[in-house]
């Protein structure tokens, strides 16, 4: 069926990008990654779950809590109430998505929009400050708020990678926009370990929820100011269609339209979207949840999962780097290909974890570290190989979907499997099919003929 698409003519050819474009472009994963890192993996799971298990009348600090909240009438575990919430938050970014990268793709002014996106989120994190007592509802409001903000900023950043630089250039760049938003993220996690360390006080679980909810504060600050060297550095590239003029908005919902009745052109494309969405959903599923597995589960304290949580921050620099270098050999493809075998192998580990033991969950968090940053920022370059020209930004909305700290199926049959087995350790295997279905998918894509049935050249080596 691919052979006989017609490809498309790319009507905005790219221009040359700067370094300092480029920098620009990098500076906003540096910005966004205290999100992803300080909120999502650390502090916002342990925090929000223990303010639900004070609404559904838990003690402070309490090992265990079989209680329940009620929110718009549902009877939902206190355990359950975050995974929940990430799946619900999720469910709305797929519509939400695909309409900012619509309108993205008809804008002259892409920088507003992500201007728009980040400081919405920001300032939906930094609104964390008033989620005190049992305010779970305003802290699962804020939190969604923020969550789809986050991915609406992300689908806007990531539309602007085919401009800066050809097929064989685009894993250096996407792995390098990856590695820095990790030293990003491990920098500001470093600074609240520090504060952690100082400031907390042994068996004072107030203290504790305070220093978290100052955490999260601290991530949207971050967020924020650092969003204005991307908006400083970048450079516009409209499309032909932005720079005929027109509503934007309007102009992007039809585009939409037209795009969801045409993408059956491409289904090469979509078998490798569901492929992406598949096993990434269990990358971002581990993400968010081990913090919460960690606590709950494994029983260990804040401080040793923060330790934990920037030991991969700092080997996922590395790890980038170094996939990326792997890729330039044998393929993008190939290389994450074998990163999924490694994601195998974490979670079989992390579900013979023994409780109360930090080094075991330190070793398996510098795995995590070396295969996370690879597998995705070359997941994400190898999508740009195949996106029809001038549609970047509504395709890569359909490919934020799960990406960068949002997934849906994964946190559903978490929190569902705990909700019937009251066990976190059930609930991380179940996450095993997210992978190996992941994998199948992935493996069964014709990469070559994908790439030239988008109407793009393939890179010398996939």
């Amino acid at each position: 069926m691919a052979e006989t698409v017609t490809p498309a003519v790319d009507d905005t050819p790219t221009p040359a990008s700067t370094r300092r474009e480029r920098s620009g472009w990098y500076f906003y994963d540096w910005a966004m990654s205290a999100f992803s890192t300080t909120v999502i993996t650390v502090f916002l799971g342990p925090f929000l779950t223990t303010v639900t298990e004070l609404a559904a009348g838990c003690e402070l600090g309490a090992d265990t809590c079989s209680g329940y909240v009620y929110p718009l009438g549902v009877k939902v575990a206190a355990g359950s109430y975050f995974p929940y919430l990430v799946s619900l938050s999720v469910f709305l970014t797929v519509f939400a998505l695909p309409v900012v990268g619509a309108i993205a793709d008809r804008s002259a002014h892409k920088k507003r929009l992500l201007a728009a996106a980040a400081f919405i989120g920001a300032g939906a994190t930094v609104g964390m400050l008033f989620v005190t007592g049992d305010r779970y509802l305003l802290g699962g409001a804020l939190f969604m708020i923020a969550n789809i903000a986050f991915g609406a900023g992300v689908v806007v950043y990531n539309s602007f990678l085919p401009r800066l630089g050809g097929p064989d250039d685009r894993d250096g760049i996407s792995s390098r926009g990856w590695a820095l938003g990790y030293l990003g993220g491990g920098l500001l996690l470093a600074l609240n370990l520090v504060a952690v360390s100082m400031l907390g006080e042994k068996d004072n679980h107030q203290r504790t929820l305070d220093l978290a909810r100052w955490s999260i504060v601290s991530a949207g600050v971050w967020w924020a100011v650092f969003t204005l060297v991307p908006l400083r550095w970048l450079r516009e590239h409209p499309t032909a269609a932005a720079l005929a003029g027109g509503n934007p908005v309007t102009d992007g919902f039809r585009q939409l339209g037209r795009t969801l009745r045409e993408i059956k052109a491409y289904p090469l494309t979509l078998f490798f979207l569901l492929a992406f969405l598949v096993y990434n959903d269990g990358i971002q599923t581990v993400i968010a949840l081990a913090s919460q597995y960690g606590t709950k589960e494994l029983k260990l304290e804040q401080g040793t999962l923060i330790v934990t949580i920037l030991l991969v921050q700092f080997l996922a620099f590395g790890g980038a780097l170094l996939l990326g270098a792997l890729a330039k050999r044998i393929g993008a493809w190939k290389t994450v290909l074998i990163s999924l075998v490694l994601w195998t192998g974490v979670i079989l580990g992390a579900f013979r974890l023994p409780a109360e033991a930090p080094v075991p969950f330190m070793v398996l968090g510098a795995a995590i570290g070396l295969v996370l940053g690879g597998s995705q920022a070359l997941s994400r370059s190898l999508f740009s190989q195949l996106i029809p020209a001038g549609k970047e930004g509504e395709y890569y909305g359909f490919y934020e979907i799960s990406d960068k700290g949002t997934s849906w199926l994964g946190p559903l049959a978490f929190g569902i499997v705990f909700q019937l087995t009251n066990s976190y350790r059930v609930g991380l295997v179940s996450l095993l099919i997210f992978f190996v279905v992941g994998f199948l998918l992935l493996l069964a894509v014709p990469i070559r003929r994908a790439i030239v049935a988008a109407g793009n050249t393939p890179p010398r080596v996939l």
